[in-house]
């Protein structure tokens, strides 16, 4: 099992990361941080106790400190973890430095669970493609291992048949939306017919990213929303 430690400051979010990755064979939750100094530290205490983090999904933006100051205090490790680095668009220089920094991929919020699953599996690949031990790699071996992190295009992060760009919109607008939201005000926030936003809802629903919820209301038809998982 690859052992992950789950760092990120928002609890709901955090909650949200581990149930995507109890959905996904061969991975397991160790720690949850929500802090640099709390994920420091549970990071050195698994080292020290011969347990140590595979993986770390690292929010940038914590609140005491730095990610990227994080990255490289974590890369003293022995063993040192790998990194995926998690962060919204407007922290792209950040994505930049942390991949200086050693992070071998990276996310960018709101991410729907077929993207997630798909930068997880390419990193157990990864894994899988390096030989086991520390001896030195070939050339070849590392080459093939470096391959599976590789993502061509966005074809991640959208369904078959759907646009990556119009994907991420709809997805950000329901995870903006705390009471949850209907096909209808997607439409309209996105710029997208209603049958449009409602395909993409559904999508999104039946991958487990968002929930269904009818609202009945007091008067007329109930109304179905979409509430970010």
């Amino acid at each position: 099992m690859i052992r992950v430690l789950i760092v990120e400051d928002e609890p709901l979010i955090a909650d949200a990361h581990q149930t995507y990755l109890e959905r996904l064979e061969g991975f397991t939750v160790a720690a949850v941080a929500h802090t640099a100094r709390d994920a420091m530290r549970a990071a050195a205490d698994a080292a020290a106790n011969d347990a140590p983090i595979d993986l770390v999904l690292l929010d940038i933006g914590l609140p005491d400190a730095n990610g990227i100051a994080l990255a490289s205090g974590m890369s003293s490790l022995r063993p040192a973890p790998d990194i995926i680095a998690i962060t919204s668009e407007r922290d792209l220089e950040m994505v930049r430095a942390a991949v200086g920094h050693g992070a071998l991929a990276y996310l960018l919020k709101p991410f729907t669970f077929a993207a997630f699953r798909d930068r997880l599996e390419r990193y157990r690949r990864y894994r899988e493609a390096l030989p086991a031990g520390i001896d030195a790699a070939s050339q070849a071996e590392v080459d093939r291992a470096l391959a599976e992190l590789r993502v061509a295009g966005d074809r991640s992060t959208a369904p078959k048949g759907a646009a990556a760009g119009t994907n991420d919109e709809i997805a950000r607008a329901v995870r903006d939306s705390e009471d949850g939201i209907t096909a209808d005000a997607v439409a309209k926030r996105v710029g997208v017919s209603r049958v449009t936003a409602w395909r993409y809802l559904e999508r999104l629903a039946d991958e487990g990213t968002v929930i269904r919820r009818t609202d009945y209301g007091k008067t007329g038809r109930p109304k179905t929303r979409y509430q970010w998982r």
